[in-house]
């Protein structure tokens, strides 16, 4: 099997959230691809297989495999349009979360997801205390906390408890705030599912996308996840669909021995 690492969500090498990609000709078993993505320890191993036009898609983290990823949606994408010479510019995946469309145009490619709506929740006691700085509200998604605090030096200075939020019943945690430069920006932590801090999130704006173009009253909004790599996104609201535009570069391309 061949292997490339892809970073996603930047155009520069070592910025955005590193993805294995791993394209088969026919699925292998489950366990062996939780395997292949711990001894990857990246946040995603993203496989796929080519079913006439479509692609059908798996993402599995170190520990688990989950229903959606953005960045190695991304990174699949990527090299399927470089690596594997697809001639059209939009392709289609199947996943757990439904279709979602990847188009390129030039060096960007855009992902369309479903939307993720969020209701207000008490903010748990414990998401303060982990977190070490004033909540102003906290939203409940699916399975992920959106958090929003005062402001980008607060989301930037965070550090958080990691041991403390793994105890929280959602999965992951979203903090955001209003951006300088940008609409918004954010940061995500999931360390319940062996991740303590992701890169760069696009499953995370399919609820930050929904959330701050009603706060700003605008479709379409620019942000940037405040990890240490950083991620740029371009980004519009659909309603029930949102898009996230984003770049990326390969890093590298190998052959699995197993």
């Amino acid at each position: 099997m061949t292997i490339y690492q892809v970073d996603a969500f930047n155009n520069q090498l070592f910025k955005g959230n590193p993805a294995a990609v791993i394209p088969l000709k026919k699925w292998i078993s489950e366990d062996l691809m939780q395997s292949i993505a711990e001894e990857n320890n990246l946040s995603e191993t993203v496989f796929f297989v080519k079913e006439n036009n479509i692609f059908e898609i798996k993402w599995f983290t170190p520990t688990c495999e989950i229903d959606l990823c953005g960045h190695a949606t991304l990174a699949a994408a990527h090299i399927i349009f470089t690596e594997l010479n697809f001639d059209k510019k939009t392709l289609e995946f199947n996943s757990k979360s439904g279709k979602l469309i990847v188009t390129k145009n030039e060096d960007w490619y855009t992902l369309n997801f479903p939307s993720e709506e969020i209701k207000e929740v008490k903010i748990p006691s414990i998401l303060e205390k982990a977190l070490n700085t004033t909540i102003l509200k906290c939203y409940q998604g699916t399975w992920k906390l959106l958090v929003e605090l005062e402001n980008e030096e607060i989301i930037s200075n965070l550090k958080p408890n990691f041991s403390l939020l793994s105890e929280l019943e959602s999965n992951g945690i979203i903090v955001t705030s209003k951006g300088k430069t940008v609409d918004f920006v954010s940061r995500f932590f999931a360390p319940k599912i062996g991740i303590n801090e992701d890169p760069v999130t696009g499953s995370a704006h399919t609820l930050l996308i929904p959330f701050w173009a009603k706060k700003l009253n605008k479709k379409k909004l620019n942000t940037i996840q405040l990890s240490k790599r950083k991620g740029i996104l371009k980004c519009e609201y659909l309603n029930e669909r949102v898009k996230m535009s984003g770049q990326a570069v390969t890093y590298l391309k190998g052959k699995l021995t197993l």
